[in-house]
């Protein structure tokens, strides 16, 4: 949605990235077949400045892939404060760890690993800040479970809420388009909340619990 051009042109008046992270950035585009998946400079340096101003003591993250974005998140919490971050793919927890250790955030980043539908209702936590960037068709299944367990005044981030333009297609959607162009209605429908649907990269909602 945004040019190649001016992408450079942001990273290049952005803060850089934290050497760690780099060397995280290139293993992902190296060794994972989706490196896309990986949130990037821009955009981990948005969630890092989040989690910076919010200071949150919890932080919900649904969509591990390579640990980029929760590492981001963990800088910006306060003494006691923690990420828990949940992936469908365990196979990825070495490389995960690995970073996270390296990154010095190992004490701040709880890892789990599976079905978030089924692991979410056995974390019994008022969380501050969720960030949802899993499987797209389930976003609005995701949205009815994780706005319960956000406290009021908390912030819910999603990612892809634009899907590369797809939400504007008149054709019948795929199961992810639906999935998202579904979610994004829900939200804005939602009197409980209110939300800024965000045109970086690919699209960020944020979601204000009243």
């Amino acid at each position: 949605m945004i040019s190649d051009a001016i992408l450079k042109y942001a990273e290049e008046h952005s803060s850089p990235e934290l050497s760690v992270l780099e060397r995280l950035n290139r293993e992902t585009h190296e060794t994972q077949s989706s490196p896309g998946m990986l949130a990037g400079p821009v955009q981990g340096m948005l969630l890092r400045m989040i989690s910076q101003m919010i200071r949150p003591m919890r932080v919900l993250e649904i969509g591990t892939f390579t640990g980029y974005s929760a590492i981001n998140f963990a800088f910006g919490l306060p003494a006691c404060g923690l990420v828990h971050t949940i992936d469908i793919n365990g196979k990825l927890e070495e490389m995960v760890r690995r970073y996270l250790k390296e990154s010095g955030m190992e004490e701040k980043v709880v890892l789990h690993f599976g079905d978030a539908m089924n692991i979410i209702p056995t974390l019994n936590e008022p969380w501050d800040l969720i960030y949802l960037d899993a499987d797209k068709e389930r976003y609005p299944e995701y949205y009815t479970l994780l706005i319960e367990r956000l406290r009021p005044g908390g912030f819910l981030m999603a990612d892809n809420a634009i899907w590369d333009g797809k939400v504007l297609d008149k054709k019948k959607p795929d199961r992810e388009t639906a999935g998202i162009k579904k979610f994004n209605e829900m939200v804005l429908a939602d009197k409980r909340v209110e939300n800024l649907l965000l045109p970086v990269r690919d699209g960020i909602m944020i979601i204000r619990k009243i």
